[in-house]
């Protein structure tokens, strides 16, 4: 109890920092425009603090949202109850604590050997407990700034295909008595997303993996988090579907006034890797009503720290910003309305870049990931080390062209 306080205390503590950062920050913006108006320039010493805050304003908020993450992790033990109910996930987990701590793997053999498993063993490695898998996953949606707004699938096999309709049947109003015309079909496209092996590597001495009071599990979800979230939120945003995700940057993108099937449609902004030198927020209106009514009403825009520090100083006529601190910790900033993700793989504002998306991800965009993470005990290849090859299969990309738009720094 006294953790989950001390836990909650941070949480706050990181927030009420970001708070008083960004209200320092409204402060010093307002004071370089003012400048502008009056003096027709900006000493150089203000936009050198400007630029230190909104670096801590950074800062700052991926503290916050660090220790609101911590707050909400529970043990990976779980509840006695949970225990006693479930007497094969018991053995399972003794099974495995004894294999990495000691390497004696005839339990989770026995195990598998029960399961009628295949393709697994010393070549392989060895299923982890279910529950170790379930907090990876979680932790990655939090981590993965892509994952944690799109959809989701968890599939047996190592490819996950989906028939998506492009377009209803027809259909159409007619008299009481009047002919019905035949109608023509739904168009389908079938989408296949392949599920690719990502892996980490963490190391432990023995002296480590001897001592009882070390939660293994914990452990092993602690080290490889990081390390897969990493992986996955370049894949899912650039990856080029090469023993990897698609990104749905990776699909072609044309002017939103030519779009169809099987692309991505950009809004340009009108002038070469810049906003427009007069009413630049204007370009991110146009974005928004790029995209149909039906996706925009969960929409999220996706950009890097760098083009988030660009959009912070805009404007509306009367003078509020656009841009928005989150409500609380753990929680999105908002642009227009919208929740702002920040995921540093995006690409920053340079000619020709696609430096913004906006769109409903959870229709737009899909994770999908097979069932199990795999872990091979390797105490020989880094001595006195004992690494552990985990691996987990992860697939993704766009199921509904529709539902995700780019902002391209272009003429």
């Amino acid at each position: 109890m006294h953790d989950i306080e001390t836990k909650s205390a941070d949480a706050q503590a990181a927030f009420a920092e970001f708070a008083q950062a960004f209200e320092t920050y409204r402060q010093e913006n307002d004071g370089r425009l003012a400048a502008l108006e009056t003096r027709g320039g900006v000493d150089v010493l203000v936009e050198e603090k400007l630029a230190r805050i909104d670096a801590f304003l950074d800062e700052q908020k991926a503290r916050s949202d660090r220790a609101a993450l911590a707050r909400q992790r529970p043990p990976l033990g779980g509840s006695g109850e949970e225990k006693r109910s479930d007497p094969l996930a018991v053995e399972h987990k003794a099974a495995f604590d004894l294999y990495v701590r000691t390497g004696e793997s005839a339990g989770l053999k026995r195990l598998e050997e029960k399961a009628l498993s295949a393709g697994s063993g010393p070549d392989g490695g060895y299923l982890a407990p279910p529950q170790v898998e379930r907090e990876v996953i979680r932790r990655l949606s939090s981590l993965s700034p892509i994952r944690a707004i799109s959809a989701n699938r968890t599939i047996s096999g190592g490819l996950y295909k989906v028939a998506h309709a492009i377009s209803g049947a027809a259909s159409g109003w007619v008299a009481e008595t009047a002919a019905r015309p035949q109608t023509d079909s739904p168009t389908l496209a079938e989408l296949s997303f392949p599920a690719m092996e990502l892996y980490a590597m963490p190391a432990a001495t023995q002296t480590l993996l001897d001592d009882a009071i070390v939660d293994i599990d914990q452990w092993i979800a602690d080290e490889v988090e990081t390390a897969f979230a990493e992986q996955e939120g370049a894949a899912f945003v650039s990856g080029d579907g090469n023993a990897k995700p698609r990104g749905f940057l990776d699909y072609t993108a044309v002017a939103d006034a030519s779009w169809s099937w099987g692309n991505l449609g950009f809004v340009a902004t009108g002038a070469a890797g810049a906003f427009p030198g007069s009413d630049p927020s204007d370009v991110i209106v146009d974005l928004i009503y790029a995209l149909k009514s039906g996706y925009r009403q969960n929409a999220t825009f996706v950009m890097n720290r760098k083009t988030q520090a660009v959009v912070r100083k805009f404007k509306d006529a009367q003078g509020h910003y656009l841009w928005q601190p989150p409500a609380g910790p753990g929680q999105a900033a908002s642009l227009m309305g919208f929740p702002v993700v920040e995921a540093e793989d995006m690409p920053d504002i340079a000619a020709g870049a696609d430096a913004i998306a906006f769109g409903d991800f959870k229709r737009g965009y899909l994770v999908v990931d097979r069932a199990g993470v795999r872990i091979l005990r390797d105490p020989y290849s880094a001595k006195p080390y004992v690494l552990f090859y985990t691996t987990k299969r992860v697939g993704g990309g766009v199921q509904d062209f529709a539902a995700i738009k780019l902002l391209r720094f272009a003429a």
